[in-house]
């Protein structure tokens, strides 16, 4: 409807904000310009727009700054969102969960700056960034009106899938965090070959770092033999059911290029597009896992499949 033009408008753009926070996030921790402001915020070195301008500063200002006028394009789509969808079951959930896990991740970035955290606990604020981001995916999504268009109300799904669907979900927030591990652990480069640390040798880890790295690896992999397993599932059984057949291929072909990416990453020692590529390939395919969770919510259950 032409009526709800504006408010698709912003659902677009506080989607492609959030990736840009994402990646923000992660060019700040890849090229280590967190500390650009020094420890001050919400101002920079000080100076409300700084004074001396750094690769560092520029690179975390301008992450800052994006975060900021994104916030308040999440705030205002949510509640228009709640006011104008509220009537559709997910619209006020959705809402709060984006507007709740941004200002969770502003606040960690925040602690971060000022007084400093654990690795593992940094580890947490990429994946943080990607549930708000998540949310407002899905929130664009029914403001859009995709589930009519591609018949999603009407779809039926087996124990079967709904079991893996819900599985993969949240398995891949484990890959997530593992792979933030690797970055704030600074344990990238620590294993120079693919897809064993060292190819030469077949050993176990031998420090933290290692493990860290080869654990990340292992986690990785299993998702894409996991979703592979799920495509097939789709492929044999769900092609009358274009939403939920096309959705498992595409969330496929994603993965496949997520482990590509992974493995240049360290092939390339670290090329900065490589790394956000990676950041950018994950974020899809959470935010279109996430979205097949929604589809299982809605769907009408059947024993079989």
């Amino acid at each position: 409807m032409k009526s709800n033009i504006y408010i698709k408008i912003f659902g677009v753009l506080a989607s492609v904000g959030m990736l840009l926070i994402l990646l923000g996030g992660a060019l700040v921790t890849k090229t280590d310009s967190g500390m650009g402001c020094g420890r001050n915020w919400p101002d920079c070195n000080g100076n409300l727009i700084p004074r001396e301008i750094t690769p560092e500063v520029l690179i975390e200002f301008s992450h800052r700054l994006v975060t900021g006028v994104v916030g308040i394009l999440i705030v205002v789509l949510a509640v228009w969102a709640w006011r104008k969808f509220g009537h559709v079951r997910e619209t006020k959930f959705l809402a709060f969960m984006a507007v709740f896990f941004l200002v969770l991740q502003a606040l960690i970035g925040a602690a971060q700056v000022l007084w400093g955290q654990g690795d593992f606990i940094l580890a947490l604020h990429f994946g943080i960034s990607l549930l708000s981001f998540a949310a407002v995916l899905l929130l664009t999504l029914l403001i859009f009106e995709v589930d009519r268009k591609f018949d999603a109300d009407r779809v039926q799904i087996g124990r079967t899938l709904k079991f893996h669907t819900l599985g993969v979900a949240l398995y891949s927030y484990v890959v997530v965090y593992t792979g933030a591990l690797v970055r704030h652990t600074e344990s990238s480069l620590i294993c120079s070959d693919w897809p064993l640390c060292r190819n030469d040798q077949f050993a176990l880890p031998s420090n933290m770092y290692e493990w860290v790295q080869m654990g990340h690896r292992f986690a990785a992999a299993l998702i894409v033999i996991w979703i592979g397993v799920i495509a097939l599932h789709a492929y044999r059984h769900y092609r009358d059911q274009r939403v939920i057949y096309w959705g498992w291929l595409i969330a496929f072909t994603i993965v496949l290029l997520q482990a590509t990416s992974g493995m240049l990453v360290v092939l390339t020692k670290l090329n900065l597009a490589v790394a956000l590529l990676h950041s950018l390939l994950i974020s899809m395919l959470f935010g279109l896992l996430c979205y097949m969770v929604l589809l299982v919510s809605r769907s009408k259950f059947i024993k079989s499949k």
